[in-house]
């Protein structure tokens, strides 16, 4: 029987990054070629070029991992004109992260009953550069009272941009006088108010495809330790249902690779920032958990790209999920799970799991030999160089070491009790 070979291209569109792209492609190259029936398939990668193009120009990779195009708009189109043109499997997918920025997504996640904090969109402080923003503004804008807005959310809040990233323009707001500041401040962003919960924990959870890690993130730290190595610091309730908000945020939305911020007091989970184009992956902030998400990232883009999955351009439809919402025999857990059902579904969950099982049963261990290796500790030394200033690259140094070796003991440890 003739076997034939098929080679997948991976093209990466980055910006500054340099540590988790050199991670990806070293582990991409432990995957090996896999055989699925009569096909060997191999899989490489290429930093995508940024240059004119013709719309009708071949693309030459069959997927993109897009950490650029959410603000560089030029390798934006290009990737639409791949996916529509090409079939480009895209992660992420520009058509649903410039549509659905954060306010849509809490707007959506609200329809479904999720225990979204409070939260009013208000007008602009100074008016849009538009020549009819006056007679409209005029003529229909009815004035409002930000003081009984700010009553009603309940003091402290925070403001944020509908449509933010990164902590742009995010402030506290513990009272008047900085309400109209944060307000002033705000210019021609459009602002959210958003209720403060009460919270045990800040869970930040990053799903890749079928996985997700539920971390314990601690916002007011420095970068460096706002990801606490935590394990079990949930209740078993409140973890499967921060780990499902995020699947769920996913699958609704068509994205495979996105991290959602969640409020978690007792077993009640508040989401509150869902919508993150370019999610956090630097070895310098995941540290003990980057390589897990490394080892992911790898096994879904395989995954997609041997099985054939087709990306899907645009939002899924909701009605599904719209029913599920709206049947007044089920109550809030039932809908959860109902919810995690479909989310698994789009994801291939289960087919997923088997079939790493029986491709990719060798890549954990050879990750774990490649972070305990010197390979990776030039990768860490060359990020810690580039990261800080040099009278604290011996602190950095010790400090990343210490949290990726504690994952390669723990590791080890696992294997061993196995």
């Amino acid at each position: 029987m003739s076997n034939d070979v098929r080679s997948h291209l991976v093209g990466l569109l980055l910006g500054a990054e340099e540590d988790w792209p050199r991670a990806f492609e070293a582990i991409l190259k432990m995957v090996g070629p896999l055989k699925a029936g009569g096909t060997t398939h191999t899989l490489e990668t290429e930093r995508v070029r940024i240059h004119p193009f013709d719309l009708t120009d071949d693309v030459r990779h069959e997927m993109v991992i897009d950490r650029l195009a959410y603000w560089y708009y030029h390798p934006r189109e290009w990737l639409k004109k791949a996916a529509l043109m090409n079939d480009t499997y895209l992660l992420n997918s520009p058509f649903t992260f410039q549509a659905m920025e954060k306010h849509s997504a809490y707007c959506a996640m609200l329809r479904l009953g999720m225990k979204i904090p409070k939260t009013v969109l208000v007008p602009y402080k100074n008016p849009v550069d538009n020549v009819r923003w006056a007679y409209t503004s005029a003529k229909y804008n009815d004035p409002f009272d930000l003081d009984a807005i700010a009553d009603q959310v309940g003091y402290p809040l925070y403001m944020k941009p509908f449509d933010g990233g990164g902590w742009r323009g995010v402030s506290r707001v513990d009272d008047r006088e900085s309400l109209h500041r944060s307000y002033d401040e705000s210019g021609n962003m459009l602002m959210h108010l958003q209720a403060t919960i009460d919270y045990d924990h800040f869970a930040r959870a990053l799903s890749i495809g079928p996985e997700t890690m539920v971390m314990d993130f601690r916002p007011g730290e420095p970068m460096h330790s706002r990801y606490a190595v935590t394990h079990n610091f949930l209740s078993q309730q409140a973890g499967w249902e921060t780990e499902t908000v995020s699947k769920v945020v996913n699958a609704f939305f068509g994205w495979e690779f996105n991290s959602c911020e969640m409020l978690v007091r007792g077993d009640d989970v508040h989401p509150i920032d869902y919508a993150n184009a370019c999610p956090d992956v630097a070895v310098t902030s995941l540290h003990y958990y980057f390589p897990w998400a490394m080892t992911a990232l790898v096994r879904w883009s395989a995954y997609c790209l041997v099985t054939g999955r087709k990306s899907f351009i645009g939002v899924r439809s909701p009605r599904a999920y719209f029913d599920i919402a709206d049947d007044p025999d089920r109550s809030y857990l039932e809908k959860m799970q109902a919810y995690r059902a479909l989310a698994d579904q789009e994801f291939d969950s289960e087919h997923y799991w088997q079939w790493c099982e029986d491709n990719l049963s060798h890549l954990p261990e050879r990750v774990l030999e490649w972070v305990a290796s010197p390979a990776f500790d030039t990768l860490l030394a060359d990020t810690v160089r580039a990261t800080y200033p040099q009278h604290e690259h011996e602190q950095f140094m010790a400090h990343f070491r210490g949290l990726t070796g504690l994952w390669v003991k723990d590791q080890q440890s696992l294997r061993g009790a196995r």
